[in-house]
């Protein structure tokens, strides 16, 4: 039998000395020693397929951070989200996985369970993002509540706090008054686990919850450090005022940047460091009108900005003086990751994204200024995600939201910015009062959207 074998009454701490993830934590992996033999009071960990190291071999570095949306690895049923979504293997998701399988050995079952089709891994990690603590725990004692809510609000490369882990079961767990426990490799003798008290409330109320949040469909804005410059935003558009707001701005030298849409109504943010030379624009009740952009790209237009109405209409803006020179689009009903790396391969990048309904719709370009790019997409606003992106020197450079998802795409300009300062801002209104203070911080409107975030 090929595996790792622990005392079975420890259960609880069988990640402890693991220098790897092992990546596919669920109930079939674990095996008891057979009745009779000196193993039969050992547990098997087995099947380490898909283990993969959390630090470095050269050093003690944790692994660096990524998101891949197109590879899944592990169990769908009992999968961190994180794992669903793609993003780097850490010890939290181990952590995690062992929660649902704790759970699913009280319960019998779990709420994502009876999902079918090609789109069950998005189904059921929309589900388990939607599935609260106090619901999925709601059979068990108080301390698999516990455990859930601190393992599911780990960072990406946080020391696990196993020792209070552990205490939160004493109360369920009989273990002798003393015994050898080794944790992160040393060995600690005597200890008394009942003893161990823990205030979980006290030492968690400081630490922000990233997984707690209520669910919301918020306007999602991203502010860029400019010069000085004239910059006018409209919002609650409707289609027949479209044209008077664009006209008048085009009269004052001002183009479209970036639109975005709110309960099929528009908003538009026009200024004056476009550089763009003329700009053209269609409201079409198809998501996106192949005919009218190909017209276009043949007068030497390119797409410049996209946006679409739940009602499946959409507002396209094509200009020239753009740096691009081909360009390239897709509208999937799902966000369309396996295309993006496709186009990367090929010199694209992505230029801009719209979303109509459900469906999303990407723009890449050759010739767009970047480097390299990546992905930021989630159930949630990815605020951890977005952070370690821009410590590692990428910008937001799109970004688009539905009803389940919002997503971001980070770049990395080959010219460096003379100011690289970027912020978000996520609000149930159109942020109108807070683009007024950015302006006055010469923070610039460069993306904008309305879709799934967190309170």
């Amino acid at each position: 039998m090929f595996g790792i074998q622990w005392d079975r009454r420890c259960l609880l701490i069988w990640l402890l000395a693991l220098p790897f993830v092992h990546g596919d934590v669920k109930p079939e992996n674990f095996l008891l020693g057979q009745p009779g033999s000196p193993d039969e009071k050992k547990l098997f960990l087995i099947d380490l397929g898909l283990a993969s190291k959390w630090k470095k071999a050269s050093s003690s570095q944790h692994v660096e951070y990524d998101q891949r949306p197109d590879i899944f690895r592990g169990t769908i049923r009992y999968a961190s989200v994180h794992a669903h979504l793609g993003r780097t293997g850490s010890r939290r998701d181990d952590l995690e996985s062992l929660a649902y399988t704790l759970i699913f050995l009280i319960r019998g079952r779990l709420p994502w369970q009876g999902f079918q089709g090609d789109n069950k891994s998005f189904l059921v990690c929309k589900k388990k993002m939607a599935t609260s603590a106090d619901v999925l725990s709601c059979f068990c004692p108080p301390p698999f509540k516990h455990f859930l809510e601190m393992v599911t609000n780990m960072k990406f490369d946080e020391e696990p706090n196993y020792a209070k882990l552990i205490s939160l079961f004493d109360s369920l767990i009989e273990v002798p008054a003393s015994r050898p426990i080794r944790i992160d490799g040393a060995l600690k003798v005597g200890q008394k686990r009942g003893r161990m008290v823990v205030n979980l409330e006290e030492e968690e109320q400081p630490k922000k919850k990233v997984r707690l949040g209520s669910p919301a469909t918020q306007w999602i804005s991203v502010y860029n450090a400019r010069r000085p410059m004239k910059q006018r935003y409209h919002y609650n558009v409707a289609d027949s005022r479209l044209h008077q707001h664009i006209e008048k701005g085009n009269e004052d030298g001002l183009y479209i940047s970036c639109v975005a849409s709110s309960a099929n109504f528009w908003a538009l943010i026009m200024d004056a460091g476009t550089g763009f030379g003329s700009q053209v624009y269609e409201l079409s009740q198809i998501f996106l009108h192949k005919d009218w952009i190909m017209e276009q790209w043949e007068k030497n237009f390119y797409i410049t900005a996209i946006a679409g109405a739940t009602n499946g209409s959409s507002l396209v803006v094509m200009s020239k003086g753009t740096p691009y020179t081909q360009q390239s689009y897709k509208v999937s009903e799902s966000f369309p990751y396996k295309w993006i790396n496709k186009k990367w391969k090929e010199g694209f990048h992505v230029t801009s994204m719209g979303t109509a309904g459900n469906r999303w719709g990407v723009v890449m370009s050759r010739n767009a200024g970047y480097s390299d790019q990546v992905v930021e997409l989630d159930f949630l606003y990815p605020s951890e995600g977005l952070h370690r992106r821009w410590e590692s020197g990428y910008r937001i450079t799109s970004s688009a939201g539905t009803p389940d998802q919002a997503a971001f795409i980070l770049s990395i300009p080959k010219r460096k910015p003379l100011d690289e300062t970027q912020e978000t801002l996520r609000t149930s209104a159109f942020p109108s009062n807070h683009v007024k203070e950015k302006w006055a911080k010469n923070l610039y409107i460069a993306s904008i959207c309305y879709g799934r975030t967190a309170c």
